[in-house]
């Protein structure tokens, strides 16, 4: 079966994905912040490459698309060049389990989010961040909201 698109067309759908910054990332990172967290982002220090880390915290989290990491529930394999494309998603699985298991070894904590739980309820799943780290964050006192921001812009 041939693609339904010319070979350009897609090359230029596929240009297009962002490997960073997705929607459902910035979304997802708005809630850690809105709840207190400070992070770094994509950051090529950490092995892997997290999409978020708590240096604070020895805490990595991945926000795994459905498709690239092959939800169960939702990836659906293209029917066009569908050995390349199982072999890839299996490429990317196996990554995952790879990073994963060089952050259990340093003691760090990982989380591997899937981007419909995002969607469904991002805060449930800071909470749970924040449970299983012990995590105890609270807000700036008044005098330090000063520090943060202009008069102009203090919340």
């Amino acid at each position: 079966m041939s693609d339904i698109v010319s070979k350009r067309k897609r090359s230029e759908i596929m240009s297009r994905i962002k490997s960073r910054d997705s929607k459902i990332e910035v979304l997802f990172r708005k809630e850690l912040w809105k709840q207190g967290f400070r992070y770094s982002k994509n950051s090529a220090k950490y092995f892997g490459k997290p999409d978020i880390v708590l240096l604070k915290y020895k805490t990595v989290i991945f926000i795994d698309s459905c498709f690239w990491h092959g939800c169960k529930k939702h990836c659906r394999i293209p029917s066009v060049r569908k050995k390349y494309w199982i072999e890839k998603i299996s490429r990317n699985k196996e990554r995952d389990r790879e990073v994963s298991k060089h952050y259990k070894k340093q003691k760090w904590k990982i989380f591997r989010v899937w981007e419909h739980d995002i969607k469904k309820d991002r805060q449930k799943i800071v909470d749970k961040i924040k449970k299983s780290s012990n995590i105890l964050i609270r807000s700036p006192k008044k005098s330090e909201k000063s520090k943060h921001f202009p008069p102009s812009l203090s919340p």
